[in-house]
Order: C-alpha cells, then sequence, then structure tokens
C-alpha cells in the first residue's frame, strides 16, 4: 500500500472481510472511475438492443432539431428526455442483473415485480420522450414540409 495513505481502521475489525478491507481504494482517481462508468455504457451498448435503439431514436430526434433550427432551449429539452430514457435502460440492465444474481437465474415472484418495474420505468420515460420530441419536432417539420411541396 502507498506510503501516504492512511491505514483504514473498522470499528468493527471481526465483521471485516479481508477482501473489502481497501474496496474504497478500487476507484482511487477519477479518471478510473470514469473509466468504469464507460465500461457501463460499452456494455449496455453492446448487449441490449434496446440501448442501441434508444440511441439511435435519440440521435435522430437530435438530428432533426439541429436540421429545423430548433430554439437551444428545444433542443435541451429533447436531448435531456433522450438522456433520461438511456439512463433508465442503464438502471434497467443493472437491476436485471442484480435480480439475476440474488435470484441465481431461477424464477421468483419478487424477482418478476423488480423486473418488471424496471422495464416499466423504461418504457414510461421512452413514451415522455416521444411526446416531447414530437410536439418540439413535428411543427417545424410540417411547415417545412408544406413549403417543399407548394
Amino acid at each position: 500500500m502507498p506510503q501516504n495513505l492512511p491505514t483504514p481502521t473498522p470499528s468493527r475489525p471481526e465483521k471485516v472481510a479481508p477482501a473489502r478491507e481497501l474496496s474504497w481504494l478500487v476507484a482511487a482517481n477519477l479518471f478510473v472511475s470514469f473509466k468504469y462508468a464507460w465500461c457501463g455504457i460499452t456494455y449496455a451498448f453492446q448487449t441490449q438492443r434496446n440501448f442501441r435503439i434508444h440511441v439511435g431514436v435519440g440521435v435522430l430526434a437530435m438530428g432533426l432539431a439541429i436540421f429545423l433550427q430548433l430554439p437551444l432551449l428545444e433542443m435541451a429539452v429533447i436531448g435531456l428526455t433522450s438522456g433520461l430514457v438511456l439512463v433508465m435502460e442503464l438502471l434497467n440492465t443493472a437491476i436485471e442483473s442484480v435480480v439475476d444474481l440474488a435470484v441465481k437465474q431461477s424464477y421468483h415472484d419478487l424477482a418478476k415485480i423488480a423486473k418488471d418495474c424496471a422495464a416499466a420505468a423504461v418504457l414510461v420515460s421512452a413514451l415522455v420522450a416521444v411526446l416531447v420530441a414530437g410536439v418540439l419536432i413535428m411543427p417545424p417539420l410540417m411547415v417545412l414540409m408544406r413549403s417543399l411541396w407548394a
């Protein structure tokens, strides 16, 4: 252990597992923390089809907002709602993984409830994002389409 770091002194040494004694040192600096977060995003993108779909739809919505030259505040709202969907998808993936670990891939009614509620949170956030993007993007898109067909 480096010389300048304090030695942890748990209040009940008999209860501390040896492997967890220095667990607070796992992400010793901010860059390591960002690396772990990026690993989570990469995992979700590589393994979760819905995460990739949500990324694509979010990029499409932001692309349309930029193309239609929406006001910055409206672009921010679209970006925030798209980001919320991605956050909910990441939390859903984490909850599903922890539930699978806890029940060891067997069926349990409470595991089903946890997984269904996490999936419902993603669905609700996605529906809100579609509603927000539709309200903000559709009017200028319809004006553009009318001007092209006129």
